[in-house]
């Protein structure tokens, strides 16, 4: 019988597995996961996970696995891959025989070097029992140093104010969301934090580190001493590649995958945060995506080509993240823009258009309250996609419907 085994139980092979049967594959199908939860979401981790302490998202419940008959191993770790006899060996001993296999490996949370990664109160969030950890040590009044002005960051931040906490974020860039965010939108960002008492410190260099049992001392590069009951480390991540680097596949920045989520070997295919692909609509341009979304679309694509079709990766990049009462939402990659279009929509709501000499539309970024930039987002997703010049005089003004652009 031809057997499929996916390796990585988070968003991307949970789906995988169950779209898997979807499509009528009627193998066996064994999904192999280092955590004891089945596939759940990690968004609301930073959220709900720290805010109600609430239990995982899951994508299906454990009976629906069952009734598809997908055989999950949690609590399992793939130590080796055997591509010559096509296996997977577990840490347990055991061996699983593939006929195909998909890697969905995700990334871990970038750590700091040294012991002070030891420290029980040096933390970082990737996981539910990781979301349990830090939220045991915030209550009222309770101290959080935050390494890192990134989504995670800044998410966690906006948690622990609810939550009462005193919060300290430090990042060593100049501003907060370097990574992908233009620079108008962090600063709107960056406001609402520190309007909601979140002291924001930019241009950080963490000089000493002294971590106890009881809690935190950081001395910055200018003399500043934050001390704290807690630090978590959000920093980046890394791409869990180890496994498909031993076994000779090609990696760069992640497991590298062609447009229809290949890996260098024609039986094994790579999905999620773990792999990097090339991007038609950037010139093929090659990108790993951390991303919600990302995850459930690599994951159909995956399944669908791991039964014999010929998808491709298409969509245009799109995440979001939600602090206090702001929504931030990004379609696209600004890179390679050369001019910057804005579109105010009112209540403190605007979007900023990134455009290339030619008119082409790259990217849109967007905040505002609640689902202010959500449809025009959206429609301007469509429009990067359909890869159409735009007039950025329309663009700009609110009084033309970003729908009559797309219908022209």
């Amino acid at each position: 019988m031809t057997s499929i085994v996916i390796i990585g139980a988070g968003e991307c092979g949970g789906r995988a597995a169950l779209s898997l049967r979807d499509r009528g594959f009627d193998g066996a199908i064994t999904l192999v996961g280092a955590e004891d939860h089945p596939p759940y979401e990690r968004p609301p981790l930073s959220k709900d996970g720290i805010v109600a302490g609430a239990d995982p998202r899951f994508i299906a419940n454990l009976g629906d696995y069952a009734d598809k008959s997908i055989e999950l191993r949690l609590g399992a770790s793939a130590t080796r891959l055997d591509r010559v006899n096509r296996a997977v060996e577990l840490d347990s001993g055991e061996r699983l025989p593939y006929a195909k296999l998909l890697l969905a490996t995700g990334a871990r949370a970038r750590g700091l070097p040294g012991d002070q990664a030891e420290c029980p109160r040096v933390l970082s969030l990737r996981t539910h029992a990781d979301a349990l950890h830090i939220r045991e040590h915030l209550t009222h009044d309770s101290r959080l140093a935050i390494l890192g002005g990134g989504f995670i960051g800044l998410e966690l931040a906006a948690s622990a104010r609810r939550l009462g906490a005193y919060v300290v974020l430090l990042e060593g860039l100049p501003r907060i969301l370097s990574r992908g965010v233009l620079a108008e939108i962090a600063a709107a960002v960056a406001a609402r934090h520190e309007a909601e008492g979140v002291d924001i410190v930019c241009n950080a260099r963490v000089e000493t580190l002294c971590a106890s049992d009881e809690d935190i001392r950081l001395t910055l590069s200018d003399g500043r001493v934050i001390e704290a009951d807690m630090l978590v480390v959000g920093i980046g991540s890394l791409p869990n590649v180890e496994l498909a680097a031993e076994a000779g596949l090609a990696i760069d920045n992640g497991i590298a995958v062609d447009r229809h989520l290949q890996t260098s070997d024609p039986n094994i295919w790579a999905a999620g945060d773990c792999c990097s692909f090339p991007l038609a609509h950037y010139g093929g341009r090659r990108v790993r995506l951390e991303s919600w979304r990302s995850a459930q679309e690599h994951a159909l694509i995956a399944a669908a080509n791991l039964v014999g079709a010929s998808e491709t990766i298409a969509a245009v990049p799109w995440f979001w993240s939600d602090q206090f009462d702001l929504t931030l939402q990004v379609a696209g990659l600004s890179t390679g823009g050369t001019r910057s279009v804005r579109r105010d929509l009112g209540n403190g709501a605007f979007i900023i258009f990134e455009m290339n000499d030619v008119g082409l539309l790259l990217s849109a970024s967007g905040i505002g309250p609640g689902n202010a930039v959500a449809r025009d987002i959206r429609l301007a997703e469509m429009l990067i996609a359909s890869g159409r010049s735009v007039d950025p005089a329309a663009l700009a003004s609110p009084d033309i419907r970003l729908k009559a652009l797309l219908a022209a």
